[in-house]
C-alpha cells in the first residue's frame, strides 16, 4: 500500500496554521458604556429623545449619550462638564 505524502502533509499544515492564527489573534479588551464623554455627533448610541443612535448626540458631553471605552476607565475620563459616568444622567 502506497501513501501519498500530500495526504499526510495537508492535515498537519492545516493544524499548524490554525494554531498560529489562534496565537496571533490578540484578546479584545473588555469595553464598557461611558456616558457623558462623547463630543457632539461622536456618540456610539443612546442619545435620548429626538435622536436615533450612533452619531446623533446634539451637544458635547451629552449626559445620556454613551461611547465605548476600555473597562475601568470611564469614571477616570475628565471633560469640561465633569467625569464620565457608567449610568445616564
Amino acid at each position: 500500500m502506497t501513501i501519498d505524502r500530500s495526504q499526510l502533509i495537508l492535515p498537519v499544515l492545516a493544524a499548524a496554521l490554525a494554531a498560529s492564527a489562534a496565537q496571533a489573534a490578540p484578546d479584545k479588551p473588555k469595553m464598557e458604556k461611558c456616558y457623558g464623554v462623547a463630543k457632539a455627533g461622536q456618540n456610539d448610541c443612546a442619545a435620548g429623545a429626538g435622536t436615533s443612535c450612533a452619531g446623533t448626540s446634539k451637544v458635547d458631553y451629552q449626559k445620556n449619550a454613551w461611547k465605548l471605552v476600555p473597562a475601568g476607565t470611564c469614571t477616570k475620563i475628565k471633560t469640561p462638564k465633569g467625569s464620565g459616568s457608567l449610568t445616564p444622567a
